[in-house]
């Protein structure tokens, strides 16, 4: 890890910045920082970044500016927050007004989906938080633990990053940006009739005909909004069911593989142990 506080000559920005090596465990196993730190314009000036293995976060504290990246152009204020994918070619300018940024670079082996799912839920990458504090805090956190000699600093790091991406996700629900996300939206009473139905005997056949859907379109779809078959879905509810049963009542396993829908005791053995590793009886004498 190298601290720098810059302020060279002639330069058009003051930035306080630390440049962040996590160790091998860390960048093989959690999200980790690559950079960090607060800069302000001192001048009119552009940056321009691309090909960079790393996600981009930044926030305009103060001042004015724009950004250019795939393909669009955003005017930037303060309060407004940035988070991009660096592959891609970027700049950001400031304005005559002259702005003030808390940014941080941060990567982990599964942020590509992480920014997928952003990107699929109708996330933007210039928007306004529903609390900048939340960002801002989080921002200052990760500066403070990568200046630190924490002997577990990577692990804190991944939490932080972690509530990170929490908050960028639940800023990121925009159903008016992206086709798939209208589409997801159609399947909310379909969902949740899954949900609340999910021990009866379920067909597309009748979804199709419930919901006045294509059955091979709503099979597409689901799959699409979801990551997963609609008996997949349906499976799954089955056996968070059946693991409080089996925790918390004294019904046998037979009993509560037909309780959730699965009439079939081998069935519903297999079904659990694929998605638990462990048999229905091997799961009670766990707990």
């Amino acid at each position: 890890m190298i601290t720098q506080d810059l302020f060279l000559p002639n330069s058009p920005v003051k930035s306080d910045r630390i440049l962040y090596t996590p160790s091998a465990w860390a960048r093989a196993s959690l999200m980790h920082l690559q950079e960090i730190g607060k800069l302000t314009a001192l001048a009119p000036h552009t940056s321009k970044r691309e090909g960079l293995v790393s996600y981009l976060l930044f926030v305009v504290l103060s001042g004015r500016g724009t950004l250019e990246y795939d393909g669009e152009r955003y005017e930037l204020s303060a309060g407004d927050c940035v988070f991009i994918d660096c592959k891609k070619p970027y700049s950001h300018s400031t304005a005559e007004e002259l702005w003030t940024l808390q940014w941080c670079h941060f990567y982990g082996l599964g942020m590509p989906s992480v920014y997928a799912k952003y990107v699929e839920r109708g996330g933007r990458p210039v928007f306004r938080p529903t609390r900048l504090s939340e960002v801002t805090e989080i921002l200052s956190d990760l500066y403070i633990l990568a200046a630190s000699d924490d002997y577990i600093r990577d692990t804190r790091i991944n939490e932080r990053l972690s509530c990170l991406v929490t908050v960028l996700m639940s800023n990121s629900w925009h159903p008016e940006n992206k086709k798939l996300s209208r589409k997801r939206m159609e399947l909310d009473s379909i969902r949740n009739y899954l949900d609340e139905n999910f021990t009866e005997k379920i067909t597309l056949d009748f979804l199709s005909e419930k919901f006045f859907v294509n059955k091979y379109y709503l099979v597409k779809l689901f799959k699409e909004a979801y990551g997963m078959t609609i008996f997949g879905y349906i499976e799954q509810l089955r056996i968070t069911r059946a693991k409080f049963l089996l925790r918390f009542t004294d019904m046998s396993v037979d009993e509560i593989g037909y309780e959730v829908g699965m009439h079939d005791a081998n069935y519903f053995s297999r079904a659990f142990k694929k998605l638990e590793g462990i048999s229905p009886s091997g799961y009670r004498k766990q707990w």
